[in-house]
């Protein structure tokens, strides 16, 4: 099993990647949606971070919403039509940097044993961080389709990691690699 700090590095990647595929769109283009029951690239930005947060608070440490507005917007189980509007490209970006950075502070804090049930917690931090990433590359996938297939952009290259491979289509980080 890779190490907390190995996966947070992992982590980072993947929003690295994610980065990739969005600073360079257009404000337009990241609100922009295929057809009314589809998210925009913003939202898919912004869930990615959402579930980042949750998963966090609900497995790891009860904390406030970085920003409760998002909240109700960026939950899938919300439907489409009734999610409201997307926040701009600086609150998605700031949003997406404050979860990163609680998720660096709370998983850090469980590596170096700063935690009730410290053995415990770095196996649920372990697996969290684990599903965190392969989420973001979840996600990624679509950005990514709308990215090339919609909007015109050049796709980057995959991470180039032996840990990161493609299963049905998907980036995932394969713990064990």
């Amino acid at each position: 099993m890779k190490t907390i700090a190995e996966l947070l590095h992992h982590y980072d990647v993947a929003r690295a990647f994610t980065d990739e595929l969005w600073l360079d769109l257009s404000a337009d283009e990241i609100a922009w949606r295929p057809h009314e029951a589809s998210s925009a690239v913003g939202w898919h930005l912004g869930h990615q971070a959402h579930v980042a947060h949750f998963m966090i608070r609900n497995l790891t440490a009860a904390e406030p919403s970085p920003d409760p507005a998002f909240d109700a917007v960026m939950d899938s189980a919300v439907p489409e039509p009734r999610r409201g509007d997307l926040p701009n490209v600086e609150q998605l970006r700031a949003f997406r940097t404050t979860v990163a950075e609680r998720v660096h502070a709370r998983l850090g804090a469980i590596a170096t044993r700063q935690v009730g049930a410290p053995e415990q917690m770095i196996i649920v931090g372990s697996h969290l961080l684990t599903a965190l990433i392969n989420h973001e590359y979840q996600h990624d996938q679509w950005i990514g389709e709308v990215r090339s297939r919609d909007l015109g952009h050049a796709l980057p290259p995959d991470p180039s990691d032996g840990a990161i491979r493609r299963i049905d289509g998907y980036l995932v980080l394969d713990p064990s690699a």
